[in-house]
């Protein structure tokens, strides 16, 4: 069994998955603080649902699918800045209206086009089909986004909280706005080729949600979403690799069970260890 547990990280093909998921789940986590903490979870699952017309549109038209997916995916997240910007309506109505729209014309597109890659490599991604090159791309837009935002961290936490308050002492608001949606769309781009659209909806909702049930300090809020993240994606694949079952599914299934023992059990803000405290005496 011990032989079967570290087979894994003997081998060629399984190394390069283990390192590339590891390189998506530190820039994904990072993110999905600032995403949880902005209200904006469900903007990751709007950009990931809103690049399938891109990537349609890209194997019918014989350019890489990554050039697709990024013009619809900048698309869907201009489109969205700017009518939430510009209209009565809050910007979840505006997301959910948007990716919603971008994603049907994709499945039509997706019908009309008979494009020969399958669905379930969309949704799922081929993670155990990389080489080298793509780990090292993979980890190359996984620094540079974690760094912009770490050094950006300060600011991005103020503009988070209270854009009113950044705007009033002089940040950058639309740049900090528009410029954590097109680092959102770049990663989300990336991943999608390595896990497919459920994981990258995954890692950019639970490591922030962690995060934020375990501390009420940002630093530490981080360092707990990266390292869950990165915790999901090693046990996922050894677990994968050990019941031959799919590797993006299962490493989301880890990251869920992380987030259900979190909530339940996490000191203060836990389910069951809040209640505890509240109780008198």
């Amino acid at each position: 069994m011990l032989e079967l547990l570290i087979a894994p990280f003997t081998i060629d093909f399984m190394q390069q998955a283990m390192i590339t998921a590891v390189f998506l789940s530190v820039a994904a986590a990072v993110l999905s603080c600032f995403l949880v903490l902005r209200g904006w979870a469900l903007m990751g699952d709007a950009i990931s649902h809103a690049v399938l017309p891109g990537i349609v549109l890209a194997y019918a038209a014989g350019i890489p699918v990554v050039i697709g997916a990024f013009i619809a995916g900048m698309f869907c997240t201009l489109a969205t800045g700017y009518m939430s910007e510009n209209s009565r309506l809050k910007e979840d109505t505006v997301m959910g209206v948007v990716f919603s729209g971008m994603f049907g014309l994709g499945v039509v597109l997706f019908s009309v086009f008979r494009i020969d890659a399958h669905l379930h490599e969309i949704l799922f991604g081929d993670i155990l089909g990389l080489n080298w090159g793509d780990v090292l791309q993979t980890g190359l837009v996984a620094f540079v986004a974690s760094g912009l935002v770490w050094v950006s961290r300060k600011d991005l936490l103020v503009h988070c909280f209270d854009p009113q308050h950044a705007k009033a002492i002089g940040l950058p608001v639309k740049l900090l706005h528009y410029g954590l949606l097109v680092l959102l769309s770049v990663v989300i781009v990336t991943a999608l080729k390595v896990v497919g659209i459920i994981m990258v909806i995954a890692l950019l909702i639970a490591p922030g949600a962690i995060g934020y049930l375990m501390t009420d300090r940002f630093d530490t809020m981080l360092y707990y979403a990266v390292g869950s993240a990165v915790l999901s994606s090693v046990l996922g694949i050894v677990i994968s690799f050990v019941l031959d079952s799919a590797v993006a599914p299962t490493i989301v299934l880890m990251l869920m069970f992380i987030f259900v023992l979190v909530f339940l059990f996490a000191p203060v803000h836990g389910l069951i260890r809040g209640t505890r405290n509240t109780v008198p005496g």
